[in-house]
């Protein structure tokens, strides 16, 4: 049998487009989720997705990254984490000598909150170039002009600064 040919429905580049991208799947959903064992269950089923998809492995990087976000953001979005944020938050109070690390917790409670409230072409491509992606791979990613990275994430900065502080806790 040839080398490119899908055998059982598995990608032939599968593996080598997993060896190369999953560190920074993983870094992109653990950058919205603030888990690492939260981001490798998001980067199972990106490359689920992916997997089962017809990129071209030459747009693989920017179609992992995007996929990713965007996955992250719907784990944000939909609730799946309350219970252990809740669960973490409630151990967490018990133990005083700790009171720094909740209000680190809740401060980064707030911002993933607030994140998965913004648009979601601000949101992901604030979560890509905060991941360490250039302009240039945050364009290609999101179909965008290079020149208009640095206007959408500034947008998605400034708007993720007004939800902060129209929920910022009174003292």
């Amino acid at each position: 049998m040839e080398q490119d040919v899908m055998v059982a429905g598995v990608r032939p580049d599968l593996e080598q487009v997993f060896r190369s991208a999953y560190p920074r799947v993983v870094a992109v959903a653990a950058r919205v989720l603030g888990s690492r064992d939260e981001a490798e269950d998001v980067a199972q089923e990106v490359f689920l997705t992916f997997g089962r998809s017809s990129v071209p492995a030459t747009d693989a990087a920017g179609w992992l990254s995007v996929a990713a976000a965007h996955t992250a953001l719907n784990h944000l979005r939909t609730g799946r984490r309350r219970a252990s944020r809740e669960a973490v938050a409630d151990d967490a109070a018990i133990a005083p000598d700790v009171a720094d690390e909740v209000v680190t917790l809740e401060e980064r409670r707030r911002v993933r909150a607030a994140l998965a409230t913004l648009p979601r072409k601000q949101s992901v491509a604030l979560v890509l170039r905060h991941s360490g992606l250039s302009y240039a791979e945050v364009a290609a990613a999101l179909d965008l002009s290079p020149g208009s990275v640095g206007t959408t994430v500034r947008r998605a900065e400034s708007a993720l600064r007004k939800e902060l502080n129209r929920h910022a806790p009174s003292d």
